[in-house]
């Protein structure tokens, strides 16, 4: 690479050995990759849930035999978009991998989404087939789908059918109340049964994808901001961030590695890092449906695995709870943090529990989601959400003007551009404009900087960014010096509006258990670390803050309780 390639790209100088930044990328689809790993690992385990163990051989015969089920039972073809609605199960993988092996287009659904956020996602995207499981709190949802008409065709997975021995016994006996009965709802007519789909040993008919234009998986994203838009990701989009991740990774998701998939897959952090990547390579992944911190632990005593994706509140949870000891966590070897930024203070109590090398990474639905990471194998610079993956190039442009860069150093909006970018968002052509600035970046509404080194810093979310007598307010400002305070265990701050300044910062407080702490003495311990501009104008203290499926903390939700908060004191 020549001097003018590594002046416009000085994350290179950065990189650890070894790392191309230039490398080749892989786009040979992802459905391709598995069923090619499946065929080389044979009996080695590929799932474990709960300690029931699927092979790779079983894992690859499911995938097909479901694939071709799809097709001349259902009439399922290239392009038909099928809606999967559930949480980490064996029954996940194989449907995502196999409506992927036909040409089809998986639309991805948050269990947790109201009815009519669910209702947009799949009338939007056309899905007029929904897999889904016989679990009360999946199997409501995908039943008024059904009668509004949204909906033609249920596939139900029995879940105990994925639990092991006693347990698969037990289940129905002792939690049969969480069970839905699919055969006598309103919706049994659209009923049909996910293993006796696989039970008829179909074999898919080949199907020619076109990786560059065919679209792989459509993921919704923005709800926090307006109507959820798909995000066309193609067979090319995925495959190459999984190439940028396993080379930045530099073997770390090959075998004997076991990656811990406690992050919901329907998200695009963990469909990427805690399921493709790592199955495409051979490795294990050892699953939880959600996290709790017992059967976490539990999970980590049983199976030690050494690479643990994350979000920060469960890194937060990991760090402070005395039940998740020093001992359990030390088969860890890598953390990787994602989908919020991480406090300075979480990292550093994480690292006082664990040897891991804690890396930060950072991404989007639109990128597939993988942009910058830190280092996987050697320190990097604290604070820094990394360097750019290979085939990456990332910008920082002016706030009021998204084609006009900023200097090393200055504060702008991340651009980016790469093969892991979308094709764009589904039935929205002005969106999908909006979403690129002239030279054809990305847009990704966060504020940051980009060092000399070449290391990415974040600091705020546009969106999220507080306007206050002009001035502009970052929340994570707030949150990094409220997190100083030893009893508060986790803080999200919101602008709200202000009649004299326009706007102000508004901060949720959760204290330490056995922790008390009044609103006074809290803005005095952190008025050494903010302008009066970023002091809080109120501080709300809650017994829980909420929280994103996926475990972020959520400013939606603290934004309409801070609407029933000013109502409710008249």
């Amino acid at each position: 690479m020549n001097h003018a390639e590594v002046a416009s790209h000085p994350w290179i100088k950065s990189y650890p050995e070894g790392i191309a930044w230039d490398k080749p990328i892989d786009t040979t689809p992802v459905h391709e990759q598995l069923l090619a790993s499946c065929a080389k690992m044979g009996d080695a385990t590929a799932l474990d849930f709960l300690g029931a163990t699927t092979s790779y051989r079983e894992l690859g015969e499911k995938v097909n035999a479901l694939a071709g089920a799809l097709q001349s039972e259902l009439g399922v073809k290239k392009g038909d978009r099928v809606a999967l609605l559930m949480p980490n199960t064996p029954f996940y993988v194989i449907a995502y991998f196999a409506v992927l092996r036909i040409g089809a287009t998986v639309v991805n659904c948050n269990p947790l989404y109201s009815i009519g956020e669910l209702s947009h996602i799949v009338s939007n995207s056309g899905a007029e087939i929904l897999i889904t499981l016989d679990l009360n709190v999946t199997f409501a949802s995908a039943e008024k789908l059904v009668s509004q008409g949204h909906v033609k065709k249920l596939i139900v997975a029995h879940f105990p059918n994925a639990l092991s021995g006693l347990k698969k016994i037990l289940f129905p006996l002792v939690k049969g109340k969480d069970l839905a009965k699919p055969a006598q709802s309103q919706a049994a007519s659209a009923v049909i049964s996910f293993d006796d789909l696989i039970g008829m040993r179909k074999s898919p008919t080949a199907v020619t994808i076109d990786a560059e234009k065919d679209v792989a998986v459509q993921q919704y994203t923005g709800g926090t901001t307006g109507t959820p838009k798909g995000a066309m990701l193609s067979h090319a989009n995925i495959a190459a961030n999984m190439s940028q991740i396993d080379a930045w990774g530099d073997g770390l998701f090959y075998p004997p590695s076991k990656i811990v998939a406690v992050l919901p897959f329907f998200h695009i952090f963990a469909m990427t890092v805690c399921m493709n990547v790592p199955l495409c390579s051979g490795a294990q992944v050892v699953m939880l449906p959600r996290f709790e911190m017992k059967p976490f632990l539990a999970l980590m005593k049983r199976t030690r695995p050494n690479v643990l994706p994350a979000v920060p509140t469960l890194l937060h949870a990991l760090a402070t709870k005395s039940t998740a000891t020093a001992e359990l966590l030390a088969p860890i070897e890598v953390a990787i943090s994602g989908g919020a930024g991480l406090p300075n203070e979480t990292r550093e109590a994480f690292s006082k529990k664990s040897k891991a090398i804690l890396a930060e990474g950072y991404g989007l639905t639109e990128a597939s989601p993988v942009v910058t990471c830190a280092a996987l194998r050697v320190p990097s610079k604290p604070g820094s959400i990394g360097l750019p993956l290979p085939g990456t190039d990332v910008r920082f442009v002016n706030l009021e003007d998204a084609d006009t860069e900023v200097p090393y150093g200055e504060r702008g909006e991340l651009v980016l551009k790469g093969p892991q970018v979308m094709l764009g968002y589904y039935a929205d052509e002005a969106a999908t404009r909006e979403a690129f600035n002239a030279r054809g970046y990305l847009r990704t509404a966060d504020v940051g900087y980009l060092d000399e080194d070449g290391y990415v810093f974040l600091v705020d979310r546009i969106k999220d960014l507080i306007i206050c007598s002009g001035f502009n307010v970052y929340p994570r400002a707030i949150e990094d010096a409220i997190y100083r305070h030893p009893a508060v265990d986790e803080t999200n701050v919101i602008g709200v509006k202000d009649e004299y300044r326009g706007e102000a910062p508004v901060a949720y407080v959760k204290l330490k258990e056995g922790q008390s702490l009044d609103e006074a003495t809290l803005k005095t311990f952190i008025k050494d670390h903010l302008s009066k501009l970023e002091m809080p104008r109120e501080i709300i203290f809650r017994d829980e803050l909420p929280k994103t499926m996926i475990g972020k903390l959520s400013k939606k939700d603290l934004r309409e309780d801070y609407e029933k908060h000013v109502k409710s004191k008249g």
